[in-house]
């Protein structure tokens, strides 16, 4: 890579990994000088760095303050908060923070479906992404998930961006004006970087500025938008739609996804499971139509959309006990959404897994759920205990030294028409790499197990 042109805008990357990464190719390609930092000795993506940008000068280990307080702009990765004491000393000297998602929409030139929510957000995403594909339009789908926004600009034949955003990106992102912008929903998530939900919900409800057309859940207070009544808005519900927006109706033993009176599908023609995944159905059903998205095309793509891995995902039946790996759940709210989900599908009981690195969450919100839905709880991990504590004695719990042995205890307690759930409520990182890498563990001992 031949030298970078200076210019005299001074700008700091702060933080390496997937999202630094793709702003260091989106500022080398434009030719805008840069340094980058990282508190991290070996981050993710340094040798990648170092190999292609040797020019680019690196801080590792530590913020440099010298670097930030005489920057024009700090391009913040989502893991950096904006309260670091280091970063607002040098916002307070002037300096501008921006992420990956602002860098973005400063240059986008095709409209842009905005998504996020404390839970489900994946799952609507790449839904939505699979209707608007299978309507033959050219749509690039990232954010949050898979492709880093900034990478996506590289395509020239985008018809729509559709973004999943996660609270830290939408913290540093003013100018986004997306076509249409959905909250999910909110369930305290990330606890230990806010300093109370209305800070979490400030930065959630940042998605709605300037949209076009705002998606809501009418039975979350929290995702009502904060704009001028003169938006146009469409609310979901799991219970019977208002004319203009999208519900459920239940007709005898059938429940069919509507819009208004009118019976859109049965749910029983949907490969995803569970009340909540009705839900994030709706939501997509509403963003799609409010974009032009025929509907026809929509429900013929949502009628085979298997789902994401460790996102409720089928593993394997025997004995009449289905195994359902959810470890994308790594809140309490994601817990809860998959238990109640699950639990109104089910002839039998929940033999739910959970524990980890809780951040510092309130687990009390289980205990009903569990209480209605349950059979016991394996707890494994770091805070295995607190989750105990929170759960009184509603429910038999067995604690687990790691996840192999808690799947030989749920092989043993469970029954025919029961799920064994893993659902943790938890991150990974006490045990795992990333959740993802419990989901395949998981998936791969229930298969040895079960075969």
């Amino acid at each position: 890579m031949s030298a970078l042109i200076s210019s005299n805008r001074t700008r700091v990357v702060v933080g390496l990994g997937k999202t630094g990464m793709s702003c260091v190719r989106y500022l080398a390609a434009r030719q805008r000088s840069f340094k980058v930092m990282d508190t991290r000795d070996n981050p993710p993506g340094i040798d990648e760095l170092k190999a292609v940008f040797p020019d680019v000068p690196v801080h590792l280990g530590g913020l440099n303050p010298e670097w930030l307080n005489s920057a024009d702009e700090l391009i913040l990765s989502p893991g950096i908060a904006l309260a670091t004491p280091e970063i607002a000393d040098a916002v307070s000297k002037g300096a501008e923070a921006v992420g990956d998602i602002e860098l973005f929409c400063r240059e986008v030139d095709k409209p842009v479906v905005a998504i996020t929510g404390s839970n489900g957000k994946s799952t609507v995403t790449a839904l939505l992404g699979e209707m608007v594909q299978e309507a033959g339009w050219n749509v690039a789908v990232g954010g949050n998930i898979g492709t880093p926004a900034l990478d996506l600009l590289k395509r020239q034949d985008v018809d729509l961006y559709i973004l999943e955003l996660s609270s830290f990106q939408l913290e540093t992102t003013h100018s986004l004006r997306a076509v249409a912008a959905t909250v999910l929903n909110i369930s305290p998530d990330h606890m230990d970087r806010y300093e109370s939900m209305m800070d979490y919900h400030k930065a959630k409800q940042r998605i709605y500025r300037g949209c076009k057309h705002a998606v809501y859940n009418k039975q979350d207070a929290l995702t009502v938008p904060l704009l001028p009544q003169a938006t146009p808005a469409t609310a979901f519900t799991s219970g019977k739609p208002d004319l203009h927006d999208y519900g459920l109706i239940e007709d005898q033993e059938d429940t069919w996804l509507c819009k208004g009176v009118e019976r859109l599908l049965n749910t029983a023609a949907m490969k995803l499971s569970g009340r909540h995944n009705q839900l994030n159905a709706l939501a997509a059903l509403a963003l799609g139509e409010s974009v032009g998205i025929p509907m026809v095309p929509m429900l013929k793509a949502l009628s085979h959309f298997t789902g994401l891995s460790h996102r409720c995902q089928w593993v394997a039946e025997k004995n009449g006990v289905v195994w359902i790996n959810d470890s994308k759940a790594t809140n309490v709210g994601a817990s809860v959404a998959a238990i109640e989900g699950l639990g109104e599908t089910l002839s039998g009981k929940i033999v739910l897994i959970a524990g980890g690195d809780g951040k510092g969450a309130d687990f009390n919100q289980l205990k009903q759920p569990l209480q209605k839905y349950g059979r016991e709880v394996v707890l494994i991990g770091r805070d295995a205990a607190d989750i105990d504590n929170a759960i009184g004695n509603v429910i038999p719990v067995q604690y687990a030294r790691d996840l192999a042995a808690a799947i030989d205890h749920a092989c043993e307690v469970s029954e025919s028409g029961d799920a064994v759930l893993l659902a943790p409520a938890c991150a990974s990182f006490d045990m795992f790499k990333s959740f993802e890498q419990r989901g395949d563990v998981f998936t791969t001992l229930v298969r040895e197990r079960l075969a």
